[in-house]
């Protein structure tokens, strides 16, 4: 039986290290090691909000595709795009929805509300639809109106660390770890306020993730400043696979006060780790982290993840109960090959809904 050539859609490069681009290139290659006549589109890379132009010649690469492609189009780039437009493309569509578009922190509300119809309308012309947990389904199912037999649950996979890897001792001063781009909704400034709380307490913290929003960084580095945390608290910025498993085999606690997130691909890397964590009950984090191996608190609460940190760093019983727990739900998480597997049972399920 002759396959159906797929081309997964991503606006700008595929190599950029977010969580959700990361999830793309992992889907891409596994597709491909699969067998799979897989190609990569790249859109411009100014979406959801693209001046016309980058729209128009959107619009274009992927109206050119063939009536026999199936298209998997990054939900970044499928949600902000004109439905009369979506309606022209030839292709079998299948939506990667990482998150909601209108979810996205800090949208002014004209935003918000432009995004939500636009991609409710664009969920109606995709075939199928690839989510990263059960979360996000349930969230198209409620408020986009996706018929939830066309929703398929391709959780991010993840490569078990190798067994001889070198020891990185635990420095004496325990070491909170946190990685995410340098958002608002990745709520830095939250766990920033938190750590001021407990500064009385013995720690250093670094932060991982590359710039987002020009200017960020330097608002998070004075809020650093004024609470007297400067030289405790780093913003590395983007950093190399090899120094990030050196900064995770370091680290006593990982921390990340998002504000929303589709799933959170970095805590697998911290329960694959042992790392007991800290963060938010938003989106899909009580579904990623399990109970045992953190604590979660309300969203914009310095106070109350202040204390949850504090409990992490005194505790030790619970400590080491957290980080058992953490090894334990590390080893049973999915491969990519998982991810791949329920991305093709997708194609195959959209090319018998337009037979």
């Amino acid at each position: 039986m002759t396959q159906t050539p797929i081309a997964l859609a991503v606006p700008g490069d595929i190599k950029t290290l977010t969580g959700g681009y990361i999830y793309d290139r992992h889907l891409f290659e596994e597709l491909r090691n699969a067998g799979r006549d897989t190609t990569l589109l790249r859109l411009p890379d100014s979406f959801p909000f693209p001046p016309a132009a980058d729209m128009a010649l959107a619009c274009k690469l992927l109206q050119d595709l063939p009536a026999a492609t199936t298209v998997i189009i990054d939900g970044l780039a499928f949600g902000a795009l004109p439905p009369q437009e979506v309606a022209k493309i030839k292709a079998r569509i299948i939506a990667l929805v990482h998150h909601p578009l209108a979810f996205e922190s800090a949208l002014p509300k004209d935003q918000q509300a432009h995004l939500l119809q636009t991609e409710r309308e664009n969920l109606r012309y995709a075939a199928q639809v690839l989510v990263p947990s059960p979360h996000t389904k349930a969230t198209l199912v409620a408020h986009y109106d996706v018929a939830a037999e066309r929703i398929h649950i391709a959780l991010p996979g993840i490569a078990q660390l190798p067994q001889d890897r070198p020891v990185v001792p635990r420095p004496a001063v325990p070491l909170i770890l946190s990685v995410g781009i340098l958002h608002p909704r990745k709520g830095h400034d939250v766990l920033i306020d938190a750590l001021g709380l407990i500064a009385q307490q013995e720690w250093q913290a670094c932060i991982v993730g590359s710039l987002w929003e020009d200017g960020y960084d330097l608002a998070l580095q004075d809020r650093i400043d004024r609470l007297g945390l400067t030289g405790r608290v780093r913003l590395a910025g983007r950093v190399d696979d090899a120094t990030l498993l050196a900064l995770y085999q370091k680290a006593s606690v990982f921390a990340l006060a998002t504000r929303y997130e589709g799933y959170g691909m970095v805590f697998n890397e911290a329960l694959l780790h042992g790392l007991p964590i800290v963060s938010c009950a938003t989106g899909a984090v009580p579904d990623t982290v399990p109970q045992s191996a953190g604590l979660l608190t309300a969203c914009d609460d310095p106070a109350a993840f202040g204390a949850a940190l504090a409990t992490v760093l005194t505790d030790k019983a619970a400590a080491t109960a957290m980080q058992r727990a953490a090894l334990a739900a590390g080893k049973a998480l999915p491969t990519w090959q998982d991810t791949a597997r329920v991305a093709i049972h997708a194609v195959d399920a959209a090319e018998q809904v337009t037979k």
